[in-house]
């Protein structure tokens, strides 16, 4: 069997060690050969292809990013782009994918695997937003970057006493706002699952400068005010259908510093939260997704993705793994507002 393997999406620490769990195991076990598309679906599409062998995964489980490249192209919206998937599928002699990737990726394996195509889908996302698994690799490595900037910042809001305002990413789910924020000590955290009370904002900042302390605020990038609306960096939208956010750190710390007279500045992590080495965590994870992906494919299971359910690795059907986000229960938020202002 010749296997094919993509990672689409956003970029995310992990996926190379997905990869190279995909190839040891395939090769070594198995005896089945294994090829990557590169660029996400853009390579099944336009026959982007290279050959991975055990020299090709040596020394890739340390690195960030991915080695296959990635993009955010949807078949389904390139004319005859599911014709040429399945035509350079047959040109290369693949007999099944892996696709690694988020809600995206994963929604259009499911509509493949519809049309007759096997794929086996790897859960990949910073946002941990996907609902049929406990844990998505990739989040912890942004939540210690998150946590480790909150912390670095905290020492110079100290020293000239004024608020600042961490803004994370997530989209439209808040796990690594909670998560930074708690481990990180923050004094307010903003997610997209409440929305939130500038003056209540305001209150608690100067209930922390009463103290003599300087308030820290995360906010996830998808959070609003209450009766306002999401804060975009553009009005466009990407291959599929996404909004740019990014932004309401930058307009809160304005909102701050107008109302408190206190000064405020703004700190936008960006990519910066989903680039670098992966945690260990991290690693493993990946590296067990990576290796029951390959079991799955082994026995003709497809249109099933492979899932964290405790400590065990599971599958679930690409149906169920993409019917919706999994956002932050208001009564685990309800945990982490003890310690505001």
């Amino acid at each position: 069997m010749r296997i094919g393997v993509l990672t689409g999406g956003g970029d995310c620490p992990g996926l190379n060690a997905v990869i190279r769990a995909v190839v040891r195991k395939g090769i070594e076990v198995y005896g089945h050969e294994v090829v990557g598309f590169l660029n996400g679906w853009r390579g099944p599409v336009e026959g982007q292809v290279r050959p991975l062998g055990l020299d090709d995964v040596e020394d890739i489980l340390t690195r960030g990013g991915t080695v296959l490249r990635s993009s955010r192209t949807n078949p389904y919206k390139i004319d005859g782009g599911v014709e040429r998937i399945r035509e350079n599928l047959a040109r290369y002699g693949v007999d099944a994918l892996v696709a690694i990737g988020g809600e995206d990726t994963l929604g259009v394996a499911r509509r493949l695997v519809d049309e007759g195509i096997g794929v086996v889908g790897v859960p990949k996302t910073i946002d941990n937003d996907l609902s049929a698994t406990d844990y998505t690799f990739g989040f912890d490595t942004a939540v210690h970057i998150a946590t480790e900037a909150i912390d670095r910042l905290r020492t110079t809001a100290e020293s000239h006493h004024r608020a600042l305002v961490v803004e994370v990413m997530g989209r439209h789910a808040g796990w690594i706002a909670l998560h930074s924020g708690l481990a990180g000590g923050a004094n307010v955290i903003l997610v997209p699952e409440r929305p939130f009370s500038v003056a209540k904002v305001c209150e608690w900042v100067r209930r922390r400068f009463e103290r003599e302390y300087a308030p820290i605020i995360v906010v996830a990038e998808g959070a609003v005010p209450e009766g306002g609306a999401e804060v975009l960096q553009t009005g466009e939208t990407d291959a599929f259908g996404h909004v740019r956010l990014g932004g309401v750190g930058t307009w809160l710390a304005d909102e701050l510093a107008a109302r408190t007279g206190k000064e405020s500045r703004a700190v936008v992590l960006g990519h910066t939260q989903r680039g670098g080495t992966p945690t260990a965590y991290d690693r493993v994870l990946a590296t067990r997704f990576g290796l029951h992906a390959v079991d799955a494919v082994h026995e003709g299971d497809f249109g099933v993705m492979v899932a964290l359910r405790g400590t065990e690795i599971t599958r679930v059907k690409l149906a169920e793994a993409t019917a919706e986000l999994k956002t932050v229960p208001l009564e685990r938020y309800a945990e982490a507002e003890v310690f505001f202002g």
